[in-house]
């Protein structure tokens, strides 16, 4: 049933007034502001149950940092747009109810370490089937595995009203982090997968009708619900595909003296290619790429198709294998020991433009460096410190939460995070990392002063007139002062 919606702008028979929106994380907040903004008709109240991140949602400060998103907020906020607890009178409220909770990766019991833990999104299911006294359209929008909707009816089903009706629909979300806002303005597309039955179809004419205030029609997908929820699964693992694609190149330039760079841009100027995400760094991070990945790893395995699970895990080794060779190489390049040695890291967050840590490469080299006795300086223009220190304690991270504690500090000064370091990694591509006044850095550094660029955005050849020994990724620079992973300075 896949399809352009060719609808009418006409109302739907029961027009929506007013959403609900259950969790107000990375993707609640932000797709409700802006649906806010762009429907001044509909009233939209984002729920949780988390008291000091609603108060956080109402306060000059939100608990996320996304570019425009402060503006959009501002706009509608108090006016169409509300951030409570009282998901009692929000469900109650609402005709249409979309469930944006977090989905994470089980850490126990069957599927441990791969499969997306539901609870949250059951535990909805069973709220909205307690609270609601009329018929609801719930609207998945957290990342579910293939058929989730199937089980969320169920659950409804169970704890049915007389009267009360559901129709379930999937509308995943395709947000990338730093550009999220101009994602939900100008969205590539809008994908609604619901029921192929009459009551399905109307459901999926009211949500589009509520898309249509902003979005063109022709840029409105609807589906089979099935066909929705593996299509969020699918992009994700796409996307981290060449990612890890382009890293496994890298290692090869490397060994052979190609440069990285030349390779994606020759490959990207292929029209069946494209230029997107060739990047080479140290490694793909967020809450998306590899929690779906391992999730479509054990859909494929529980439903018996191996090859299929061994070749998307190959995708989740290949981005451990990078991180892993990126860490490695920073010892090795500092003479084999780290042990006391100070090192300045540059960026915690995943990407630039975000606060977000999920998953962020800067985790792994910092426990890498940790465990190999180094003192951490680190430095991130956006992420709390209260958040650097809660990842690198973690208990999946360390057994040795205290020793950790007093081996890093977090700076909010770069220049004061690099004084007397023996070196510098830098492990998220933000703006500002390539405007600092790196002959003064060198001054303030232990020498022989190294920088690891594990997202190539600095300039080398300059960085090298100045004295630094430059390790880069896929890319073997012979020059003196500049090296690549294969090349070690020799002292």
């Amino acid at each position: 049933m896949t399809e352009s919606h060719n609808g009418h702008s006409t109302l739907p028979k029961n027009p929506i007034k007013h959403i609900c929106c259950i969790g107000a994380g990375y993707v609640g907040g932000p797709t409700c502001s802006v649906m806010a903004l762009m429907c001044p008709d509909i009233k939209v109240t984002v729920v949780d149950q988390n008291l000091e991140r609603i108060n956080q949602w109402n306060s000059d400060k939100l608990p996320i940092y996304e570019p425009g998103l402060d503006e959009v907020v501002k706009k509608c906020r108090g006016r169409n747009l509300f951030f409570s607890t009282d998901m009692e009178s929000a469900i109650h409220e609402a005709e249409l109810i979309f469930i944006s909770v977090n989905t994470p990766t089980k850490t126990s019991g069957n599927g441990k370490g791969r499969a997306a833990d539901l609870k949250h999104v059951e535990g909805c299911a069973r709220l909205i089937a307690k609270i609601a006294k009329d018929s609801k359209i719930v609207v998945e929008k957290s990342t579910v595995p293939v058929r989730a909707a199937e089980s969320l009816m169920h659950v409804l089903k169970a704890n049915n009203k007389p009267g009360v009706r559901y129709s379930i629909l999937s509308n995943p979300e395709f947000l990338a982090e730093g550009t999220a806002i101009e994602n939900l303005m100008k969205p590539d597309r809008v994908l609604i997968g619901g029921e192929e039955t009459e009551e399905g179809k109307r459901a999926i004419e009211s949500l589009c009708w509520v898309y249509e205030h902003w979005v063109e029609k022709d840029k409105i997908l609807t589906t089979n619900t099935w066909s929705s929820e593996l299509s969020k699964l699918a992009a994700n693992a796409m996307l981290a595909q060449r990612i890890s694609s382009i890293n496994s190149l890298s290692a090869v330039c490397e060994a052979t003296g190609a440069d990285v760079s030349e390779v994606a841009r020759a490959i990207g100027l292929d029209s069946r290619v494209g230029s997107k995400f060739l990047q080479a760094s140290v490694g793909f991070g967020g809450s998306c790429f590899q929690k779906d990945l391992l999730n479509l790893v054990y859909i494929s395995e529980k439903l018996n198709l191996p090859e299929v699970a061994q070749y998307w895990q190959k995708v989740i080794d290949m981005n451990e294998y990078q991180k892993s060779r990126f860490s490695q190489k920073i010892i090795e390049c500092l003479f084999n020991t780290v042990n006391d040695k100070p090192i300045a890291v540059l960026g915690f967050a995943f990407k630039k433009n975000t606060g977000d840590t999920r998953e962020t490469p800067a985790i792994s080299v910092c426990k890498t460096l940790l465990d190999e006795g180094a003192k951490l300086n680190i430095y991130d223009p956006k992420v709390e410190k209260s958040q650097i220190i809660m990842d690198l304690t973690s208990p999946r991270i360390t057994d040795f939460p205290d020793e950790v504690k007093s081996s890093i500090e977090i700076f909010t000064d770069p220049y004061a995070a690099v004084e007397k370091t023996h070196a510098i990694v830098v492990c998220t591509e933000w703006d500002e990392f390539t405007e600092l006044d790196f002959n003064r850095i060198y001054q303030s550094m232990m020498k022989p002063a190294y920088i690891f660029d594990g997202r190539k955005i600095l300039n080398h050849e300059e960085l090298q007139n100045i004295g630094f020994h430059v390790i880069t990724i896929g890319k073997r620079l012979n020059r003196i002062g500049l090296r690549t992973f294969g090349n070690v300075p020799q002292q």
